[in-house]
């Protein structure tokens, strides 16, 4: 009979941090060029040295941080042309995610996306950056989903982890109080079934946000 091997603690602490702070950055709850420390992370989650180590090499290898030469771990800073170049990406992927999940748009999903643009705006007049990009991000990703191309959505995703903090700090900046206008269209598109017209309210409305950050 063989003997079942013990989980490693280490193995399950390290994927505990590694998402925390996946979605930390995501979301833009840490600031843009933010210095992170392992013995910082593995202090604040209560881990070694080790998992820390480990998850803060999967998040460097996403572009969710950046490791200097020196060995200093932050969150990325982004360029204006690396702004531009990223919001080129969204405008590729993000319609095509669309189109493939039109077909599965079904009045349940339609439903939940609006219950989400409602928790988006309310964000939005309260002035909570980091609950709009969540929300905002959240409407984006449960729309995907249904285009079952989950290659498509882990690129998308290596995408927003990279704007993450930056997004929160312009929307912070431009201290908005109306939600995204082009998520309306979004909703109209698909209750219509019209996929040029959602490729088009997915395209602008990608693009349109990332155009402050360029600002």
């Amino acid at each position: 009979m063989v003997t079942p091997r013990p989980p490693d603690p280490n193995a399950a602490a390290h994927e505990r941090l590694y998402r925390t702070l996946r979605q930390q950055v995501m979301h833009g709850e840490l600031d843009a060029g933010q210095a992170l420390t392992l013995r910082g992370l593995g202090k604040q989650f209560g881990v070694s040295m080790t998992p820390a180590r480990e998850a803060v090499r999967r998040l460097v290898a996403e572009g969710a941080l950046t490791l200097s030469s020196s060995g200093r771990i932050s969150t990325p800073e982004l360029t204006p042309e690396r702004i531009e170049e990223l919001a080129a990406i969204r405008a590729l992927l993000e319609p095509e995610m669309a189109a493939r999940a039109l077909p599965r748009a079904h009045f349940a999903l339609i439903e939940r996306l609006t219950a989400i643009n409602m928790a988006n705006a309310e964000a939005a007049v309260k002035g909570d950056a980091v609950a709009y990009v969540r929300t905002n991000l959240e409407f984006h990703r449960t729309l995907y989903l249904r285009a079952q191309s989950p290659a498509m959505l882990a690129l998308c995703e290596t995408v927003w982890l990279q704007l993450g903090p930056t997004m929160r700090a312009v929307y912070a900046r431009l201290k908005r109080r109306e939600p995204p206008m082009h998520h309306r269209a979004i909703l109209a598109a698909l209750k219509a079934g019209d996929e040029p017209g959602l490729r088009l309210a997915v395209r602008t409305d990608v693009t349109q946000g990332l155009r402050h950050l360029t600002g």
